[in-house]
């Protein structure tokens, strides 16, 4: 139950929510939206960072939410394993580096960001370009800010928003 008032209406709270302030649900739908669309990232590494993310902030329905885009993914998309192994993705065998990679900077980036220094970056660009590694930066952001926020205002039922 939402500690606001929000009103009720299609997609429950998690979409009614942005009707409070108009004016920026069009930016949160935007943040959303380039996330899951155009995120030049592949789908399973920015899907298993959005899982981590998931897991920190404790949300069942983001981790067992599945945009559209991912599922338009195929073969593409992770599979059920990866998804189920993602807390453990420093010891998890199926893991490629750069999932394991995208799965730890979400993971630092959520609990001890200050913990990134030149060494962190230096494996991080190895595998990954600068711009992937902003677009992981954004990704990230988005899922943990967003999450956090819908999380702190007891709106964590459902992710309602159609991607």
């Amino acid at each position: 139950m939402a500690r606001i008032d929000v009103p009720d209406g299609p997609g429950g709270e998690a979409a009614m929510i942005w009707t409070l302030r108009p004016q920026l649900g069009g930016m949160v739908e935007r943040m959303i939206r380039g996330a899951y669309q155009q995120s030049i990232l592949p789908v399973d590494e920015r899907e298993l960072a959005r899982m981590r993310i998931a897991q920190i902030n404790n949300c069942v329905a983001c981790a067992g939410f599945r945009a559209q885009s991912v599922l338009d993914a195929g073969p593409n998309a992770p599979a059920p394993e990866l998804y189920d192994n993602v807390a453990d993705y420093a010891s998890y065998p199926g893991y490629t580096p750069r999932q394991r990679l995208a799965i730890e900077y979400a993971e630092r980036f959520a609990t001890d960001h200050a913990s990134m220094d030149g060494a962190f970056f230096e494996r991080l660009r190895g595998p990954f370009s600068d711009e992937e590694v902003l677009d992981l930066t954004l990704c990230v952001a988005v899922f943990l800010g967003l999450g956090r926020s819908l999380s702190v205002l007891g709106v964590d039922q459902s992710c309602a928003i159609d991607i």
